[in-house]
């Protein structure tokens, strides 16, 4: 089975479409996420997110923009972003978003694989170091864990020692490209896929990624997107500068 995997849209509908556009062939689509925040297109991006597939996880900016959890740890602006998009939102999409299950999230026909936001310990825990990634990758009750929230492209794995990561060495910031990484046996991994809607990792291309079951591997993905019009939707909508601005610089 061919597995896409986008995370982490944020309501940039450029970005997304872009990401759609060149995606390999596959045979489901799994969300891992933050669908909606920061960005100024949460009812089109939800919307076709709903069309492509059935397996969503929850991310925080959907708990937030649908009221299901406090701002008090949002800084400023990414509190704005969730009450702006509150307002926003059509009704409907509004209640499926506080509907949208918690992680870890499991597929019957995917017995090795669970998804989650967060990590498999806490939807909300962010794991961007090895140090993080230690004791999600001991106590995970599958070998392989899909994940999203840092908006970093890449994976940790362990093999009973030392735990490593890997990044993909991408060789522009221009074109679309993809990196293969062919998972190994007897291994445990958490992957990100990377984020559609904004990246922090110092590219500003949108990211997602492939899984083949059978041949055990990943292909990262990165694409350019329709940038200004992503930001000219944000401006115009009044939402704080800083999250136009951003996206050009990938943090």
């Amino acid at each position: 089975m061919r597995v896409l995997l986008i995370s982490d849209i944020h309501a940039n509908l450029e970005a997304m479409e872009a990401c759609l556009a060149i995606a390999p062939e596959h045979d489901v689509v799994v969300n891992l996420g933050d669908i909606v925040g920061y960005g100024a297109s949460p009812n089109e991006v939800l919307e076709r997110s709903r069309d492509l597939g059935k397996t969503f996880v929850r991310g925080n900016h959907d708990k937030a923009a649908s009221g299901q959890m406090e701002l008090r740890d949002f800084n400023p602006v990414a509190g704005l972003a969730a009450l702006w998009t509150r307002e926003h939102l059509k009704p409907e999409n509004l209640e499926w978003l506080r509907n949208v299950p918690q992680g870890p999230v499991r597929v019957a026909e995917l017995p090795e694989i669970q998804f989650v936001h967060g990590s498999p310990i806490d939807e909300d825990e962010y794991v961007v170091t090895l140090d993080d990634a230690v004791e999600p990758l001991t106590i995970a009750s599958t070998a392989i864990t899909f994940f999203g929230h840092t908006h970093l492209q890449g994976l940790f794995f362990s093999n009973g020692n030392a735990p490593d990561f890997y990044r993909p060495p991408y060789k522009s910031i221009g074109k679309a490209e993809t990196v293969q990484f062919k998972l190994r046996p007897n291994t445990r991994y958490m992957v990100n896929p990377g984020s559609v809607g904004q990246p922090r990792d110092g590219d500003w291309r949108a990211a997602f990624a492939l899984f083949d079951t059978e041949t055990r591997m990943v292909t990262f993905c990165r694409t350019p997107y329709g940038l200004k019009s992503a930001q000219d939707r944000i401006l115009a909508a009044n939402l704080p500068q800083r999250l136009a601005t951003r996206l050009a610089a990938g943090r």
